[in-house]
């Protein structure tokens, strides 16, 4: 673990304590309770008025799932991901192909996807946890997706955004491969 001269380590930890539990949707109430550690002292670190011991740190590592460690890491303003790199999905007859445009260093409520479908083809969903919408762009080509019971025909430009609770299907009609972008947006956590 490399940190830089002169970072406020309580600070740092004050700030990644605070972003890791909003990450995951916890009050400081329901991470005081997880955690054993008391709200007030949670409230204290984020603020950068308290120096954790090693043993609330551990505490609040387990609580929250991760190592420790991870709330003395550094901020790193961008991420590049590169494409020969990037964790690509695809179909066993190698007609669908999903690929992720972003980190998997956590959970998140939001996820970002290059999706691409040969003429033709056409590719299953299986249904997401409630609350999931999908909202599909097309950057190349057409693509009709089947939801709900009905077909929707989409052509370059166009776009759609659905509840993705249930099965639902993208088939290419057209003559050339599509091109498409995906965002999902899973449901808050509740409490």
């Amino acid at each position: 673990m490399d940190i830089e001269a002169g970072v406020d380590l309580v600070g740092l930890i004050g700030d990644n304590l605070r972003r890791l539990r909003t990450q995951r949707g916890l009050s400081l109430d329901r991470l005081a309770k997880a955690s054993g550690v008391s709200r007030a002292m949670l409230s204290q670190i984020e603020l950068g008025r308290s120096a954790p011991t090693v043993s609330v740190l551990w505490k609040i590592g387990r609580a929250l799932d991760l190592n420790f460690l991870a709330l003395f890491k550094q901020a790193q303003a961008t991420t590049v991901l590169r494409k020969a790199v990037a964790k690509t999905l695809q179909s066993p007859d190698q007609t669908f192909s999903c690929r992720a445009l972003f980190p998997f260093d956590h959970q998140r409520k939001v996820e970002f996807y290059e999706l691409q479908l040969d003429s033709g083809a056409t590719a299953l969903s299986e249904a997401h946890a409630p609350g999931t919408r999908e909202n599909l762009a097309v950057s190349q080509g057409q693509v009709e997706v089947e939801v709900h019971g009905r077909i929707h025909h989409l052509d370059q430009g166009d776009s759609i955004v659905f509840e993705a609770d249930q099965p639902h299907v993208y088939r290419n009609p057209g003559d050339q491969g599509g091109l498409y972008y995906l965002v999902m947006t899973y449901a808050e956590s509740v409490g």
